[in-house]
């Protein structure tokens, strides 16, 4: 389940495009490590993500994790599994804390990402890396697996649904898109069409659309709010 944008104190945040994962894999002295990194919302989904891996990759010795949850990233845990304290679970969660994401202007590159989890599986190779050896290779996997990542700016929005009629519905949704309007869905039905809508959270932008709307349906639009809303925009470039 999404988080309540309203009970947020951010209004945007990262995190990788749904359906998608992020793998990367290194050998350091024999030892393999395969790092992915993928989307989850909820602890059950990140805990869920660990015992995927665990089962698919039964024959290694360590299953290491760490998540980061929710648009205030108030949720963050790691687990070590067995690897000496500190060595696995915590770098990892650093990696994912302090990654610098592509955040639009005016804010430039932003610690921002968010409702990802990150599982490191280690095949012991015979010889012992030491703590700092550990702490630089769980490190150094899962930062390899973002640096591969495919990453969406998710913004707290407002949703509005705009009823329109056959005839009118492609032209308002084409001039919508071109002004920068986020146009959700077009549904068709037998009395007409009905343009799903979200613009940020805030009172500027849903001034600026419903002047929009006014100006392209000669003030007959009825633009209907229908609550407020996480929605997923393009984040502009792995980084």
């Amino acid at each position: 389940m999404d988080p309540d944008p309203l009970l947020s104190r951010a209004t945007r945040y990262t995190t990788l495009a749904a359906g998608t994962e992020a793998v990367a894999e290194l050998e350091i002295k024999r030892s393999r490590f395969l790092a992915v990194v993928r989307r989850t919302a909820t602890e059950a989904e990140a805990r869920a993500a660990v015992d995927d891996l665990r089962r698919s990759h039964h024959d290694a010795r360590h299953h290491c994790s760490a998540f980061v949850l929710g648009p205030d990233r108030d949720v963050q845990r790691s687990s070590d599994d067995g690897e000496p304290a500190g060595t696995a679970g915590l770098p990892m969660l650093e990696a994912l804390v302090l990654r610098r994401t592509a955040a639009p202007a005016p804010d430039g590159d932003a610690t921002d990402l968010s409702d990802v989890s990150a599982v490191v599986v280690r095949w012991f190779g015979g010889t012992l890396l030491g703590a700092g050896g550990l702490v630089r290779a769980y490190s150094e996997a899962v930062s390899q697996a973002l640096d591969g990542a495919t990453l969406v700016t998710r913004r707290r929005q407002r949703l509005y649904r705009l009823p329109a009629s056959h005839a009118d519905a492609g032209r308002i949704e084409n001039e919508l898109r071109a002004a920068g309007t986020t146009v959700l869905d077009t549904a068709y039905g037998a009395a007409g069409a009905e343009l799903g809508l979200a613009v940020p959270d805030d009172d500027g932008a849903v001034a600026a659309l419903r002047s929009r709307v006014s100006a392209l349906t000669a003030g007959a639009g009825d633009l209907r709010p229908v609550g407020v809303d996480w929605v997923d925009s393009p984040a502009g470039r792995p980084h």
